[in-house]
């Protein structure tokens, strides 16, 4: 039986543990936390559940979808995509609809989008290097202005000017004005399985969100004789030559014959015992991330709006977007004359928006969702604050290389393998997290994977393995781009 530790109970560090413990292996996942999930984990706040964020269930991989089903049973509900988009007063459909957006922009703003995208068509700013050039020159400056730049800049925290151009094309792939008007009029199979990634509307959710697939998964692993652990941050990782030995913990040393990070790179380097090298601990300070803080509104009112979430582009408000958690499962809230609004702001670990109060927090969040219109600030009840740190891992001038140095540096650790968003500095959905946490399982029962190559270029295809390679070339492409600075 090969032992194996997981540092991480998120969606990457317990698939690995579940299918490492199918193949016979005995785990020991670690947690620094009270709960499982990472950055899918679901909080209670006084019966109310929320999200970091909102975790739509959607893949092309069917082992993923397969392994959602598995475990959530009939507690895995379709849900009807409805998100809108707030801009000047008032609420844009998404994806755009031609008359939803001729109806609220009004036939002389609409005139106006419409000659400036015809000129943008006409006369192309060069060179295309920046976010800005790209959209503006795909749907023209006025519809750039109204329904990209706002909401982008919030996200990153980077003026779109400095945004390199390929983020865009990544991000808005297969997405333009023709395949709006396409997906607006159901033009072929324009809303169904061959969509953007950007127009899908339907996909999975659990009946208690998202932390409900990872506690019954847990609970799976647990059953299988290997175990998870609260509660328990790695300290320091002990290595020797080609192997780590062991990790140092508040509740002690954890030995195996396997190990799989899905901590932070800076942290685990950070940790490494001995330290590696001065230019290996560089290049490792050097990786970033956004940060991100949600505020929980209890609000007394059965329903405020009908969307699941709703992107904020007005530049007024410091809000970037907000979930309707009880549209996403209605057993999110537990009074149904109530509703849970998320309210989420995108920062960097200790700005003055991270530094402010909870009760600072709770009142801005509540101003600014009454200036919106969605409710009146005397109906909110109560408030929760929920603080992120490294929720995305930053792609600026400096990560290629720093990562590269210290990939370069534990390749040689033959019994180590990184998996998930923060363990591979990859900004990646869950699905993603998942295939790389099976693929590491199989590696330590004699597979050859790359994780680091989970993408097209490469061909997983074995006898018997339910991942196929064109299922990871969707991976790939259904996979969220992070920007990078010019």
């Amino acid at each position: 039986m090969r032992s194996v530790v997981i540092v991480g109970a998120g969606p990457a560090g317990l698939t690995a543990a579940y299918e490492a413990s199918r193949l016979g292996s005995r785990c020991t996942v670690l947690e620094a936390d009270l709960a499982v999930g990472g950055l899918a984990r679901t909080t209670e706040y006084k019966g109310y559940l929320f999200d970091i964020g909102g975790h739509r269930f959607f893949t092309k991989v069917s082992l993923v979808e397969w392994l959602w089903k598995e475990i959530l049973g009939d507690d895995l509900l379709e849900r009807p995509r409805l998100s809108r988009i707030y801009y000047r007063g008032k609420f844009f459909r998404y994806p755009l609809s031609p008359w939803d957006t001729l109806a609220k922009l009004g036939a002389w703003e609409s005139a106006l989008c419409a000659v400036s995208y015809v000129q943008a068509r006409l006369r192309p700013r060069r060179p295309e290097e920046d976010f800005e050039t790209y959209v503006v020159n795909r749907f023209g400056r006025r519809l750039y202005e109204k329904f990209f730049q706002s909401y982008t800049e919030k996200v990153w925290g980077i003026p779109c000017r400095q945004i390199r151009a390929d983020w865009a094309s990544q991000r808005i792939r297969n997405l333009s004005f023709s395949s709006v008007i396409r997906n607006a009029f159901r033009f072929g199979d324009s809303a169904g399985a061959n969509s953007p990634r950007s127009l899908i509307d339907r996909f999975y959710y659990p009946r208690r969100g998202p932390g409900m697939m990872w506690s019954r998964m847990a609970e799976r692993v647990e059953g299988m004789g290997s175990k998870v652990v609260f509660e328990t941050p790695v300290e320091k990782i002990h290595w020797d030559n080609d192997r780590v030995t062991h990790v140092s913990t508040p509740r002690g040393s954890f030995a195996a014959g396997h190990f799989l990070s899905s901590m932070p790179i800076r942290t685990f380097v950070r940790a490494l015992d001995p330290a590696p090298p001065e230019k290996v601990r560089a290049a490792a300070e050097l990786l970033q991330y956004r940060d991100f803080l949600i505020v929980a509104l209890i609000v007394g009112r059965e329903h405020l709006f009908p969307d699941n979430w709703l992107y904020i582009h007005e530049p007024g408000v410091k809000v970037g977007r907000v979930q309707n958690f009880k549209n996403w499962s209605p057993e999110m809230v537990p009074d149904p004359k109530t509703t849970c609004l998320g309210m989420e702001y995108f920062c960097f670990e200790g700005d003055e928006l991270w530094r402010r109060s909870d009760e600072e927090l709770i009142r801005q969040a509540t101003r600014e969702a009454a200036l919106i219109g969605l409710l009146a600030e005397n109906e909110v009840c109560d408030g929760k604050v929920l603080r992120v740190p490294k929720a995305y891992p930053v792609y600026d001038e400096q990560y290629e290389a720093a990562l590269a140095q210290v990939r370069e540096f534990i390749s040689p650790i033959r019994n180590l393998q990184f998996i998930g968003r923060n363990g591979m500095h990859r900004y990646n959905n869950q699905d993603h997290s998942m295939v790389t946490g099976v693929l590491a399982a199989r590696n330590i029962h004699g597979a050859r994977h790359d994780l680091w190559q989970v993408n097209a270029d490469q061909d997983y295809q074995e006898e018997g393995d339910p991942v196929s390679a064109g299922e990871l070339r969707s991976l790939d492409e259904t996979q969220p781009a992070v920007p990078r600075r010019l």
